[in-house]
């Protein structure tokens, strides 16, 4: 009567006389016994075995597992896609949310995320420098933004490049009040939200005049460097490397980064393998949402 022709309990304890608790009862003993099973099947592209199987592997707080069959090499509009849903059923209220600034994952959740009808979100934090190539500093700009706008926040930009030409010029712009005032929220950050990146610069880091050159992508690679979550670069084992790169780097440090409660990294496609199964072995980020062949490499390592 509960389960084959979906008749509520009140009614059912009232046609067999029976009290509502006993039937409770009834039906509880039911599944306990075998008489009743439950069989959940997943609807297609729902991929929460891996999901599971990845947060087990690598100690992740969550997965997300985004399918790509069908769109190639291409996987940028599906993870932003996947990226965007998670971000925006996950959002409760009062976060500070850091962003970087060079990522065009990110850039594409943004624009697939919906206008939230509360705020549920109190800051929206650069957490790597954004200026650049006037080009394309607007995209970087944009990002933070637009996220601010759409889950009612309040955008705190970095007034600053990512990258400059020596640790010295750094240690100057770092002592700058307007650039300070933005480095005394990174410790209150409840999340950040990253892209994974290669030793590769992709197109948009390239334009954007923050890209690693030649000669620095040739001391990194000596050192062991496979890819960078906010331009900390780490090596296979997810070691920080520490090289004189990275002091000209404006943005959050490697420890500051490392003491975000939720780092939600949006990485997938071929190239980046070796990065995001570093990043995850580093603690780089502690959720990821990545593609299903990027899933299945990951849990095939």
């Amino acid at each position: 009567m509960y389960h084959e022709k979906g008749i509520r309990q009140p009614k059912i304890a009232a046609e067999l006389n029976l009290s509502q608790a006993r039937v409770s009862r009834m039906l509880k003993q039911a599944v306990e016994v075998g008489i009743v099973h439950t069989v959940v099947t997943m609807p297609s592209g729902v991929h929460s075995d891996l999901e599971d199987e990845l947060q087990g592997r690598y100690g992740l707080r969550d997965a997300v597992v985004v399918d790509t069959l069908g769109v190639g090499d291409d996987v940028l509009a599906a993870l932003g896609s996947g990226a965007a849903a998670y971000i925006d059923m996950t959002l409760t209220g009062g976060h500070v949310i850091g962003i970087s600034s060079w990522s065009e994952t990110l850039i594409s959740a943004v624009d697939r995320m919906p206008r939230k009808s509360v705020p549920v979100v109190d800051r929206v934090v650069q957490i790597v420098g954004g200026l650049g190539d006037a080009a394309v500093q607007m995209q970087a700009t944009r990002l933070t933004a637009r996220f601010a706008e759409l889950t009612g926040g309040m955008p705190v930009y970095l007034p600053a490049p990512g990258l400059v030409g020596t640790p010295a010029v750094r240690r100057a712009m770092m002592n700058d009040v307007s650039v300070r005032d933005v480095l005394g929220t990174w410790e209150q950050l409840t999340d950040a939200l990253v892209g994974i990146g290669s030793l590769e610069p992709s197109p948009l880091l390239q334009r954007s005049g923050n890209a690693v050159a030649e000669a620095d992508q040739d001391e990194l690679r000596r050192l062991g460097a496979v890819g960078d979550v906010c331009f900390r670069f780490f090596d296979e084992e997810g070691r920080h490397v520490r090289s004189t790169f990275d002091q000209r780097v404006i943005g959050v440090t490697a420890k500051e980064l490392l003491a975000v409660p939720r780092r939600i990294g949006v990485a997938g496609g071929d190239r980046k393998f070796s990065a995001i199964r570093a990043a995850l072995l580093g603690g780089w980020v502690n959720i990821l949402i990545t593609d299903l062949a990027m899933a299945n490499r990951l849990l095939d390592a």
